[in-house]
């Protein structure tokens, strides 16, 4: 008999992309997709099960069908279908935990892979240029996604301790982007207008959805010869880019606003429906998050096929283009960069800071002027 799969959170777009592509596998003999709603997109072969996790029911589930290896998907930031920020935690952490009590009773389970998120790191005045997976946060996240993920992460290393014969990879993704993607941070970027803080030019990294499903193929499976698919991994894709190139590569003018103001901005733009410009979101675009990936690399084995700037350009295509063509607005900001030369290296501006190549090999500044 070939692995049994199951998948949580397949009524997502990133789940169903996977569920498609797990069961193409030769080594994969079926595949349980999991979700508490009806997903909207096909499912192949699949066999779907209307579960919620957050009830006992998914150890029913775990066990008439002998799954052997669980992907936990459903660690998300977005809700699905009409639900609210209450929903979004319940099925995050309490989902979790009782997907983990249901794994830690059944004997079959021999993998364990969760998706989680670099935003486990924080975003704050003095993180260090460039988060590698044993750097401890400089401020915890006091809320949100990212103290989900914290939660997600502290019980699964607890499951890890109690059973020390699964396999547990925990992938800890950058911001995800790619043509058909939903995520805070994708609405924020597909806004007309881009509100930023005055002062600041955070660097950010990107992660193509492609990618994101080659790596949750690779670490569902047993490891290659020479690496080794458990543990924590940063996923993110080569170089860095300051949310004002990213801006004018989009073709999306910015309004600077005044730190204070800005959570007032985030208040009117969540009440409203357009984006969930959340406290986390607001700290990572005024301090930016930069993580090392030499792990994923040397140990795991896996490169992206995608850098951070192709990711966000793929994003582009899929969202249309923004209100000004590109070149002319990259002509202007460099025009006004110009004759405000002398402004440069203004007190709270990060910069397009480097890190060390000594540091980490694999991130790259990315420097375009465009």
């Amino acid at each position: 008999m070939g692995k049994v799969v199951l998948v949580t959170g397949a009524a997502r777009h990133l789940g169903g992309r996977f569920v498609r592509r797990i069961q193409r596998d030769p080594e994969v003999d079926r595949v349980i997709a999991v979700d508490a709603v009806d997903p909207a997109h096909q499912l192949g072969a699949a066999e779907f099960v209307r579960a919620d996790i957050r009830r006992p029911e998914i150890a029913k589930v775990l066990a008439e069908h002998d799954v052997d290896t669980v992907v936990h998907l459903d660690v998300t930031g977005t809700a699905l279908g009409g639900g609210g920020r209450t929903s979004v935690k319940e099925t995050n952490v309490i989902g979790t935990l009782q997907l983990l009590g249901a794994c830690q009773k059944s004997p079959r389970i021999s993998r364990l892979v969760i998706k989680s998120s670099t935003s486990v790191y924080g975003s704050a005045p003095r993180d260090p240029a460039v988060f590698t997976e044993t750097t401890a946060a400089k401020s915890l996240p006091s809320g949100g996604f990212a103290k989900d993920a914290v939660e997600v992460e502290g019980y699964v290393r607890g499951f890890a301790r109690r059973r020390p014969d699964v396999a547990v990879c925990v992938l800890r993704f950058a911001n995800i982007l790619g043509p058909r993607i939903d995520s805070p941070l994708a609405e924020y970027l597909a806004l007309p207008v881009l509100p930023t803080v005055l002062g600041y030019d955070p660097r950010l990294q990107f992660v193509h959805e492609d990618d994101v499903v080659d790596v949750l193929r690779l670490t569902a499976h047993e490891p290659r010869r020479a690496t080794l698919n458990s543990g924590t991994f940063n996923i993110a894709g080569d170089g860095v880019l300051l949310l004002s190139q990213c801006a004018r590569r989009l073709g999306r003018p910015t309004v600077p606003v005044l730190l204070p103001a800005v959570t007032w901005v985030g208040t009117a733009l969540r009440t409203v429906g357009i984006t969930d410009f959340a406290p986390e979101q607001i700290r990572l675009l005024t301090h930016g998050r930069v993580v090392s990936t030499v792990q994923t690399r040397e140990v795991l084995g896996f490169a992206p096929r995608y850098t951070t700037a192709e990711a966000l350009a793929d994003f582009a295509r899929g969202r249309g283009p923004g209100l000004l063509p590109p070149e002319m607005l990259a002509g202007a900001v460099d025009r006004i960069a110009g004759r405000l030369g002398s402004s440069a290296g203004r007190p709270g501006d990060l910069g397009p800071a480097v890190p060390p190549a000594h540091a980490v090999r694999s991130v790259h500044s990315v420097h375009d002027g465009a």
